[in-house]
């Protein structure tokens, strides 16, 4: 699969001075998201959403998810316009065009947005997260966690709307990675953010970042010895096809942030702000499931298609990366500061405490 970075370069700056154009009225009144007669919205509105990622992945589902409830719960009021990666550029360049309002709503991960908000680094972070997924789920879908984050996306005119996992990142190379030992000098694929690369320099790698549409071509020139992502991504970009080895370690999931630009969602009328609100919380509740899905569905796939080999770690052999991962909390705190260190801590409180509860559950229950 050769690198479309060229072609991304050349149909982002077209698309970005088409959509400048649209978007330099709002700039007034909004007309093409609030336009109104008499204070009364003109509908039929558009609303654009960028996804970081292509058609068939787990946020082309969400987006086709959130276009089917939002037309829904509008009556056909709103329409959602989506542009899956490929589309208007890079990932960094999506939240740029959020930013401006040039697009209305859009995927941001934290692997690119930790340079401009190096709090949501803590994504970046491995074995952080719950081993249990329903801890998990419940942990980025509530409130809490949205609000630990509100302030620093508002800072750089960003709502954040949600937090959506892509399932557990696997690593591939051409061996299996199964202690820290087996990193070093490792050249392994990490998002551009800097922070990103800290979880694997701890294990002694040399952290490549590069952009998502050319590591398939990286892996296949040995630029790269390696890479994360989850699953379903590992099987629609045919990492696969040019690694011999996934291992399983669990050390991440792949979590991605939906945003809006802050004064678009500020400025939009009290129904249509409810019509979002809604759909999106209704599809917060199916994206979990549907991930899992997909990601099992894509590991059948690529075991059908290949002789690549699966290397589960054992609870000893994570823990010792756990271990050495620990070092990269405290690079994180330097850059994230205080707040930074107040999300980290209480994300790891949320954590325990659900964790606590799901025991205490279970333990109930007889289980």
């Amino acid at each position: 699969m050769p690198s479309f970075r060229p072609r991304l370069t050349l149909l982002f700056a077209a698309v970005l001075a088409m959509l400048a154009g649209c978007s330099e009225p709002q700039q007034e009144k909004e007309p093409e998201v609030t336009g109104s007669n008499n204070g009364v919205p003109d509908y039929p509105v558009t609303w654009r959403f960028a996804l970081e990622e292509i058609e068939g992945s787990v946020q082309h589902v969400y987006a086709n998810e959130l276009k089917e409830r939002i037309e829904s719960i509008s009556e056909g009021n709103i329409k959602l316009d989506i542009f899956p990666y490929g589309s208007l550029g890079t990932s960094a360049q999506l939240t740029e065009l959020t930013q401006d309002g040039s697009v209305h709503l859009a995927f941001a991960s934290p692997g690119h947005l930790a340079d401009a908000i190096p709090e949501v680094g803590v994504f970046t972070l491995h074995y952080v997260l719950s081993d249990h997924n329903e801890v998990n789920r419940q942990l980025l879908a509530s409130d809490q966690l949205l609000e630990l984050f509100s302030a620093p996306y508002a800072e750089h005119n960003m709502k954040l709307l949600g937090f959506v996992p892509e399932g557990w990142m696997v690593w591939t190379a051409n061996k299996p990675l199964r202690s820290p030992e087996d990193f070093d000098g490792l050249k392994i694929r990490t998002m551009t953010a800097n922070l990103a690369k800290e979880a694997y320099r701890a294990y002694g790698a040399d952290p490549q970042p590069t952009p998502y549409s050319q590591v398939y071509s990286d892996l296949q020139l040995q630029r790269i010895d390696g890479q994360a992502n989850p699953i379903f991504a590992i099987e629609e970009m045919g990492f696969y096809e040019v690694q011999n080895t996934m291992t399983f370690a669990r050390p991440a999931q792949f979590i991605a942030s939906v945003i809006s630009n802050r004064e678009w969602y500020e400025a939009l009328p009290e129904e249509q702000q409810q019509w979002l609100d809604g759909a999106l919380t209704k599809v917060a509740q199916l994206i979990y499931r549907k991930q899992a899905e997909l990601n099992e569905s894509r590991l059948q796939k690529i075991t059908e298609d290949s002789n690549i080999s699966l290397v589960r770690l054992t609870e000893e052999e994570r823990e010792r990366f756990r271990e050495a991962s620990l070092s990269a909390r405290d690079t994180y705190v330097e850059r994230a500061g205080d707040r930074g260190e107040e999300i980290l801590n209480t994300l790891l409180d949320m954590i325990a405490k659900r964790e606590q509860e799901l025991t205490a559950s279970n333990s109930s229950n007889g289980y």
